[in-house]
C-alpha cells in the first residue's frame, strides 16, 4: 500500500513582507528534514490575500521559486503553496509545485473571488492539473476552486488519489469550509488536504486556519483494510 507523509502547515502571515514570510517557514520547516514527502502551505504565502500586483507580484523565477527549490532539497519532500505571480505580461494567484530534484510546474487558480474583485487583477488559469509524487496522483486547487465541484470532479482525464486545497479562507465562512472539503473527498472518494492560514490580514480580516486531512472511506472500511495490513482481524461490536 503506497503511502504519503504530509505536512499541513497552517499560520498567520506577515502582510505584504515576503521575506518575513519565508523566514518564518524556514524555520518551522526545517525540522521535517527527512520526515516528510510533502509541505502545504497556504495560499499566497508570502504576501496574504492581496490584490496590490503591481507591487506585490514576483517574477514566475523569482525569489519564493529559488527559495521553494532549497526547501524541497534540504527536505527531501515536494513543497506547494500560491504565489503571487507575473508571466507574460498577466497576474496569477499560481500553486507552485517543487520537488527535490530541482522541478518547478504549476497550476493556476482557475476561479477568482469576484466579490473580492480578485478578477480585476488576476488572470484565471485554464485547466485542473495532476502532479504524480511517490507514487500517487495529486490534484491541487486554490481557495475559491473549491465551491465548484465539476471542476474537481474525477473523470477521464482527471483521475487523482488526492485533492488538494491550499486556501486564505475567512473565519465568517469557516462553516461552508468544512462542509465543502467534506463534499469534495466523499463525491470523489479520494483522500483531501485543505490548507488554510490562521490569523487577521492587512485588511483587517480573520482566518481560522481549520486545515484538515480526510478519509472518505467509512470507518469500517479503514478499521478493517488496517487491521488486514497487520494480518489480524476487525473487533465487532453487536448493537
Amino acid at each position: 500500500m503506497t503511502s504519503l507523509r504530509v505536512s499541513l502547515v497552517q499560520q498567520p502571515l506577515f502582510w505584504h513582507d515576503p521575506a518575513a514570510n519565508r523566514a518564518r517557514f524556514a524555520e518551522l520547516l526545517a525540522p521535517l528534514a527527512g520526515a516528510t514527502d510533502l509541505v502545504v502551505l497556504p495560499e499566497t504565502f508570502t504576501t496574504g490575500f492581496s490584490m496590490a500586483v503591481d507591487t506585490q507580484a514576483e517574477e514566475a523565477n523569482g525569489a519564493t521559486v529559488e527559495w521553494l527549490t532549497g526547501q524541497a532539497r534540504m527536505l527531501g519532500a515536494a513543497v506547494t503553496g500560491s504565489v503571487i505571480t507575473r508571466a507574460a505580461g498577466h497576474c496569477y494567484n499560481r500553486l507552485l509545485w517543487v520537488t527535490p530534484d530541482g522541478a518547478v510546474r504549476h497550476y493556476d487558480k482557475r476561479h477568482l473571488f469576484r466579490m473580492g474583485r480578485e478578477h480585476e487583477h488576476f488572470t484565471a488559469g485554464s485547466a485542473a492539473a495532476v502532479f504524480d509524487w511517490r507514487g500517487l496522483v495529486i490534484c491541487p486547487q486554490v481557495c475559491y476552486d473549491l465551491r465548484f465541484p465539476v471542476f474537481s470532479r474525477r473523470r477521464p482525464g482527471l483521475d487523482y488519489d488526492l485533492l488538494l486545497y491550499v486556501a486564505n479562507w475567512p473565519s465568517a465562512r469557516v462553516a461552508a469550509w468544512d462542509a465543502l472539503l467534506r463534499a469534495r473527498a466523499i463525491e470523489n472518494q479520494s483522500y483531501l488536504v485543505g490548507v488554510n492560514r490562521t490569523g487577521p490580514d492587512g485588511l483587517g480580516v480573520a482566518y481560522p486556519g481549520a486545515s484538515v486531512a480526510l478519509d472518505p472511506r467509512p470507518a469500517a472500511r479503514r478499521t478493517r483494510e488496517s487491521c488486514l495490513a497487520r494480518d489480524c482481524e476487525p473487533e465487532t461490536r453487536g448493537s
